[in-house]
């Protein structure tokens, strides 16, 4: 208890009987338990600011990682390389609008597959329908020209061609031009080519196939977090939300000009081990051409020379919008190493299906766009 004589002492106020004292006195007292009053209005707030700081908020768990050199890196790239042919069953899962490029994307967003790759740069891939095995469509690249034959469209059958084209090639000419003619014929014309000139086998072979690393290319490494979610884990478990760490290695090319261009990035995960974890190719723009995601480990062939690599790969095209997680089926059936002729990989119109021939139409379409006027703006600017 506040002894408030002593402290009237200690600010010179007199006790008597003067009225004058006597009012000041009393003001006085009423400030102090103004002053005692706010003391311990004060002494509250901080208490319950205390108790908000020590609030416990879950933050993501950060990891341990492990460490690796560049050249362990570059060594781990070469190791995925040392496949040099493939062939395997796999399941297909197609996403975002992929086969509704083919007409009915709910009948053939899931699939079975049977894909026969070798290098450099050659793939066939063939597309069943689950359980019955009925062939959607089959495929081929020789790492130049692509080719696809659409066996099965859902059944109106407008959509069942063949078509051709170059890997390399730029189609986006031949695309804006059709959109903008009008018509049901040319719709259907349109749809055709949209759905074919987009979906290319080449887009596969890179992910299957890893490119080793080489000479010619400079090599950097770095590191990187990411906080993510891992939906295996209880919802309340540390372990459900981490900052995981990762090593970058990213492949540039050097021009003419001595401009440096980054043509691949490679992510390990660094966690457990080091682990080929994504591989994300660039085109001559810089912009991701496709974004791999490899997926957990395991051996492929009974021979138990392949150990360590993915049995789930993952193939987003963000150009082309759509994505493709392909799974082995069976990981002990897959045959690596073999030959193949060079004939596997130059699909034949054995169907004798109506052939779209991408490299001639974009010719017409050009030549048709330099042969109309230049006087008319609204012309000028169709195709721009």
């Amino acid at each position: 208890m506040y002894d408030f004589h002593a402290i009237f002492a200690c600010y010179g106020v007199q006790q008597g009987g003067i009225l004058g004292h006597q009012t000041t006195r009393m003001k006085f007292i009423s400030n102090i338990k103004r002053s005692y009053i706010l003391l311990l209005a004060l002494a509250a707030v901080f208490a319950s600011g205390c108790n908000i700081v020590k609030t416990e908020s879950k933050t993501p768990t950060l990891l341990k990682t492990e460490t690796a050199s560049q050249a362990e890196l570059m060594t781990e790239v070469n190791r995925f390389a040392s496949v040099k042919s493939m062939r395997a069953k796999m399941d297909l899962k197609f996403e975002d609008n992929s086969f509704a490029q083919f007409g009915s994307k709910e009948v053939y967003r899931s699939a079975d597959g049977e894909v026969v790759v070798q290098r450099p740069a050659s793939i066939f891939l063939k597309v069943q329908a689950p359980f019955v095995g009925t062939d959607i469509a089959h495929m081929t690249s020789d790492g130049e020209k692509f080719r696809v034959a659409i066996l099965q469209d859902g059944g109106s059958g407008k959509y069942k061609k063949f078509v051709m084209g170059t890997n390399n090639a730029d189609y986006s000419k031949l695309q804006r031009d059709l959109s903008e003619q009008n018509g049901e014929a040319t719709a259907d014309v349109k749809q055709n080519v949209n759905a074919f000139a987009n979906l290319r086998p080449q887009h596969f072979t890179d992910a299957i196939l890893v490119r080793p690393t080489d000479e010619q290319h400079i090599y950097a490494r770095s590191t990187t977090y990411q906080i993510e979610e891992d939906v295996t884990q209880k919802k309340k478990s540390p372990l459900r939300t981490v900052n995981r760490g990762y090593y970058l290695l990213d492949e540039y090319a050097k021009s003419d000009a001595g401009e440096l261009k980054i043509t691949r990035r490679f992510w390990f995960d660094r966690v457990g081990g080091i682990r080929l974890a994504r591989q994300q190719i660039y085109d001559a723009k810089g912009e991701i051409e496709s974004d791999v995601v490899y997926g957990r480990e395991g051996k492929l062939t009974e021979t138990g020379e392949y150990q360590r690599l993915p049995l789930e790969i993952s193939v987003t095209r963000p150009q082309e919008k759509y994505s493709m997680r392909l799974t082995y089926q069976v990981p002990a059936t897959v045959t690596i190493g073999k030959s193949y002729q060079a004939s596997v990989f130059v699909l034949q119109n054995s169907w004798e299906l109506e052939e779209v021939d991408l490299d001639k139409k974009l010719q017409e379409v050009t030549a048709q766009q330099q042969a109309r006027p230049a006087a008319t703006p609204s012309v000028m600017t169709r195709f721009q």
